[in-house]
């Protein structure tokens, strides 16, 4: 049931229900494993239904790629990717276990399984096997309550809401009303503030965001590249005079033709190790940003060096050409073009929140998002989107995105889609404003959440204390 109010849909919002439903079994189990081993499952479960997705495009990529009978591909992607979502399981529930057998009474293990929850996505933010795609906070993204994360980021919005479940289980089992209360005076706030956020001003600029439609395989050969390079050169003839031409991830897959983009650009640039976004004024590379968070066993895999030789075995096994590693980019200065300062990130940098934050920490002035969605199909372009306009309200900054597949927008400091180009090939030529400031959560990044969940356990190890009296 979680799972079915998670992103795209519109009704996500109810998470805190099913969310509630699930702390209340879990709190009641009566030993540590008990309350492990049934987290595994949900949370397992959880993520197959947020990421099938991912198993329709390992279909598509059996049977249309690979030759298999859909009716083999199928189960065989399903059970590929299955671990993927048994590990997402596996660490809920080592948290869960740590929670239960640090707190014995139901009611503390309640409030020390949201506090927990809490630091498990935080965690799930850090190092390069990052991979916070499902975040409970995103949930509210439909909502005013979404403002908020101009405050604490998305992370204190998943606080907000496990505070909240575990406060309505509280209620419904102990009638005790000061939680409930208290929590849903927290929603009043968190809502009366979201209403009256208005989008801020600043000076007018303007872009041209394109949107391809190729297959991300095919544009990988000689042939695919040179029609995709043709057809973003077309696109570019809209250009008007003042915009500044937006291409997607890796648009430029040989730097020697990077002389033949039209000026001034921001593009995706392909080079050996590394996947890359410049600034080209027609002369001159004026920055560059090597993407922070290559894909995790997409694009980056740990040991790389050490375990090629299984990695290139695994690759050819999958009938991939080469193992060809990504390593994360290491500098978040903005890229410099025509007196403007962008903070340019890629694909999958748009769902960690740090990478715009430390962009617009450095003066970046709007946020350029450059990404090949051709890896995703269905939820999951949506899901992508959906996360990425939260960087605009963590910051205060308009987002624009220049995209291969998924959706090429203009999104405003509000969150909110200014302008969109969602199917098909096209060019959206984008108005937006520049912006500057500095946000609470520019400044103190996920401490408020982290101080949310330290109450939480705090509470918790009150109320185990007291069963004990």
């Amino acid at each position: 049931m979680l799972a079915l109010c998670g992103l795209p849909l519109w009704w996500s919002a109810l998470s805190v229900l099913p969310l509630a439903l699930l702390l209340a079994q879990l709190s009641r189990q009566s030993t540590p494993r008990a309350v492990a081993v049934q987290t595994w499952w949900a949370i397992s479960a959880y993520f197959a239904v947020q990421l099938f997705w991912l198993v329709v495009f390992m279909h598509n990529l059996m049977s249309s790629d690979g030759g298999l009978p859909s009716g083999l591909a199928w189960p065989l992607a399903a059970l590929a990717l299955s671990p993927l979502f048994m590990l997402e399981g596996a660490f809920w529930a080592v948290m869960a276990f740590l929670v239960a057998r640090l707190f014995t009474a139901p009611q503390a293990r309640l409030w020390g399984l949201a506090g927990g929850w809490v630091v498990l996505e935080w965690t799930r933010t850090l190092g390069a096997l990052a991979f916070p795609w499902g975040g409970l906070g995103y949930t509210l993204l439909r909502t005013p309550l979404i403002q908020l994360a101009d405050v604490g980021g998305v992370l204190l919005l998943t606080a907000l809401i496990a505070a909240s479940a575990a406060a309505l289980v509280d209620w419904a089992q102990t009638r005790h009303l000061r939680p409930v209360l208290l929590l849903g005076a927290a929603w009043l706030v968190g809502l009366g503030y979201g209403l009256t956020r208005t989008a801020g001003e600043g000076p007018p600029a303007q872009a041209l965001l394109l949107r391809t439609n190729f297959d991300s395989f095919a544009k990988a050969t000689a042939n695919g590249f040179e029609e995709l390079w043709q057809t973003q050169l077309r696109l570019s003839q809209q250009r008007r005079p003042g915009e500044v031409v937006v291409w997607s991830e890796t648009a430029v897959l040989f730097p020697q033709r990077l002389a033949e983009v039209p000026s001034p650009a921001l593009t995706g640039l392909y080079q050996e190790a590394r996947n890359t976004a410049v600034g080209w004024d027609g002369t001159r590379i004026t920055g560059s940003f090597d993407k922070a968070h290559p894909v995790p066993m997409g694009e980056y895999y740990p040991l790389s060096g050490a375990l090629n030789g299984l990695y290139t075995a695994i690759y050819n096994a999958l009938g991939f050409p080469s193992f060809d590693p990504q390593f994360p980019g290491q500098s978040y200065t903005p890229i410099a073009l025509g007196g403007v300062l962008y903070g340019v990130y890629i694909c999958y940098d748009s769902i960690i929140a740090q990478v715009a934050r430390w962009q617009a920490l450095q003066g970046a002035q709007v946020l350029v998002n450059v990404s090949n969605d051709g890896w995703y199909s269905g939820w999951g372009v949506w899901q992508h989107f959906d996360m990425g306009r939260v960087r605009a309200i963590e910051t205060r900054r308009w987002v624009l995105r220049s995209v291969n597949k998924g959706v090429a927008a203009a999104i405003n400091d509000l969150g909110q889609p200014a302008q969109l180009l969602t199917e098909g090939e096209g060019a959206l030529h984008a108005r937006y404003r520049l912006l500057t400031g500095q946000t609470l959560y520019m400044r103190w990044g996920d401490i408020p959440a982290l101080l949310t969940a330290a109450l939480l356990l705090l509470y918790a190890r009150r109320l185990d204390r007291r069963s004990r009296m």
